[in-house]
């Protein structure tokens, strides 16, 4: 009973000390809101970003207007991004691990410009951010997108902290504003195109990813892709995959991954053949490509989802065969042993008899 209740308080201490050892996670919520000043030129005042009539050279100033209901004063960095289209097929206007495609003639990073680094929203108090816009000087079709985020410079110094200290908990909280530019009402004809394949990873997880690429100044709308992988000059389909109702920022690609769903990357030529969709337009892709077995051989290595071997077990396996091949080997010399012990007993005995008769 003694030693039940000693090791039920060791028991109590080390998880009272583990505890201890666990990153503290604090709740964040944002100080300050924020809504868009909206123009005259605004395309659609029902809009809560700036979707702008723009001219060619024009110079804008565009307002943000920020207020801050806390008893401390809030210091807001601003920043502009271009609109890009991450791999669940949804379009991003903030910060984006997604770079600017190729494709883009005009950068809205070049175009909108924040007038502060920083500004300051006083305690319950309110400001504006002034972003100066200025267009290109050639005329251009379609539209120019991107976002401005807003992110208190507070937050961002706790990010840089956690990251000093070690941690993987990142929160991040933000505003971001979209911005639309326009210039004309021309229609842009619409284009896709498969730029590569390839093996890669989602989540730690193997996956083919067949990107995608938006060549033109306009938006995808209700894209849906189908897409199969099979061997090279084979029918037989190895993986495939279905998705509807993404969205293509303009002038953007991204990933679409193909799940291999728990198998482990074969080496060898396969084809992907895609049938993609968007406002009642299709494209058909086929388009052959390799997975050498390097690539294969650390992609499958560092796979969550893959059964991996227990080597252990087989040794083990392979021990105890061992061991009962040796048990039986010593068994069966320990028995002829006794039988040889017996037979030389009887013989012993026949020869005391026979000389007992003598």
């Amino acid at each position: 009973m003694l030693k039940l209740k000693r090791l039920w308080i060791f028991s109590l201490i080390l998880f009272i000390s583990l505890v201890g050892f666990m990153p503290k996670v604090e709740a964040s919520e944002l100080k300050f809101s924020v809504e868009p000043v909206l123009p005259e030129n605004q395309r659609s005042k029902g809009h809560t970003y700036f979707d702008l009539n723009m001219k060619q050279n024009q110079k804008q100033t565009l307002k943000v207007h920020m207020r801050n209901d806390t008893d401390k004063e809030v210091i807001v960095k601003p920043s502009i991004h271009a609109a890009t289209t991450n791999i669940n097929g949804v379009v991003e206007y903030g910060e984006s691990n997604t770079k600017v495609d190729e494709t883009i003639q005009y950068n809205i990073e070049d175009i909108v410009k924040s007038s502060v680094d920083e500004i300051k929203v006083p305690a319950n108090g309110e400001t504006d951010l002034d972003l100066n816009v200025q267009m290109p000087e050639a005329k251009f079709k379609g539209v120019l997108a991107g976002g401005i985020t807003l992110e208190e410079k507070e937050a961002e110094k706790k990010e840089e902290k956690n990251k000093a200290q070690g941690l993987a908990i990142e929160n991040k909280y933000a505003y971001v504003v979209a911005v639309v530019l326009h210039e004309s009402e021309e229609k842009v004809a619409s284009e896709l195109k498969l730029a590569k394949v390839e093996p890669g990873q989602v989540n730690v997880r193997n996956v083919i990813n067949a990107t995608i690429q938006n060549t033109q100044p306009k938006y995808m709308n209700q894209l849906s892709v189908n897409t199969k992988i099979t061997k090279k000059g084979e029918k037989e389909v190895l993986y495939s995959s279905e998705k509807e109702g993404m969205q293509m920022a303009p002038n953007s690609s991204f990933d679409y991954p193909v799940s291999l769903k728990g198998e482990a990357l074969k080496p060898g030529k396969y084809t992907l053949d895609m049938t993609a969709t968007s406002m009642k337009q299709d494209w058909h892709f086929t388009q052959d490509f390799e997975i050498k077995a390097d690539v294969a051989k650390k992609l499958n290595k560092t796979d969550v989802s893959i059964k991996k071997e227990n080597n252990w077990m087989y040794l083990l396996i392979a021990l105890l065969f061992i061991l009962i091949i040796i048990l039986l080997v010593v068994l069966l010399f320990k028995k002829k042993k006794e039988k040889q012990v017996n037979t030389n007993k009887g013989k012993l005995k026949k020869k005391k008899k026979k000389n007992k008769s003598r």
